[in-house]
């Protein structure tokens, strides 16, 4: 499948459609986890669309096939990946205006869901699917959480050192201003200010309904770590799932959901079916 691209100014971010056969159906726009490629999310993809979905995956900026790769000119963080959720938004009204749209956001794509959402309330999204996504406040790892505080933040000072994180050992390589943001908040526990956005704040006031799923032995997002953001959730009517541990090829809890995706499938369908009609 070939992707489409959304110009981003200096990078382009990369989208895999998957049409559903109603010219109704709802949409699900899924939103990937740091350093992971959109392809790796097509068993996903197909299982929605079995469901009765049109999927759209997004590739982060500088992920997968959207280009450029980081390197040391490159100055984002999470606020312009924020805005790339609306940018992708705005590229499939053409194609999907008026139907039910959702977002999917897997662990750092859920950041970046949940911060645009929150700084822009007109987004036209109905639902926030939130699958292994959380802040990865430190305090919230009820394991060897010193040694995760102090391996996320040596990670902030080597990105900020070398002026691009590589990818050692973790995350694929990034900007360094994805990695300074996203040490930031595994070191206070709160989102970034977002062009002078008190998004912590802003996430508290969003209405946008959520869906929080978190799965056993899942160790980069344990439940603590969902249940600590989506306690920040004031005013949005939230489901909060605590799946077992799903196998798939092997791969860690964070991951193999993607790959035997039939439950977060389900879980999503019975959910959408729920938000409330566009007005």
């Amino acid at each position: 499948m070939s992707p489409t691209e959304v110009d981003r100014g200096t990078d382009r971010l990369a989208l895999r459609h998957y049409p559903a056969a109603s010219p109704t159906a709802p949409v699900a726009v899924v939103l990937p986890a740091m350093g992971v490629a959109g392809r790796f999310y097509r068993p996903l993809a197909e299982s929605l669309g079995s469901a009765g979905f049109a999927v759209v995956v997004a590739d982060l900026r500088s992920t997968g096939d959207s280009t450029p790769p980081p390197s040391r000119a490159s100055t984002y963080g999470y606020a312009d990946l924020a805005d790339d959720v609306g940018a992708v938004l705005d590229a499939l009204k053409a194609d999907y205006a008026d139907r039910r749209t959702i977002l999917v956001g897997h662990s750092l794509g859920g950041q970046a869901a949940l911060m645009h959402l929150a700084t822009t309330p007109d987004a036209p999204v109905d639902g926030l699917a939130l699958v292994a996504a959380a802040i990865p406040y430190w305090r919230a790892y009820p394991r060897h959480r010193l040694v995760v505080g102090a391996y996320m933040q040596s990670i902030g000072v080597s990105a900020a050192a070398l002026g691009v994180w590589p990818g050692w050992t973790f995350g694929g390589r990034q900007a360094r201003g994805v990695i300074r943001d996203w040490a930031a908040s595994g070191r206070t526990g709160r989102f970034p200010t977002v062009r002078g956005v008190d998004t912590d704040a802003a996430v508290g006031a969003l209405t946008t309904p959520v869906l929080a799923v978190s799965f056993d032995g899942d160790v980069f997002t344990p439940h603590e770590a969902a249940d600590h953001t989506t306690a920040k959730l004031g005013r949005s009517a939230v489901r909060r799932e605590r799946l077992p541990r799903i196998e798939a090829e092997g791969r860690p809890a964070h991951f193999a959901w993607v790959r035997s995706p039939a439950p977060v499938t389900a879980l999503i369908s019975d959910w959408s079916a729920t938000l409330p009609a566009r007005d």
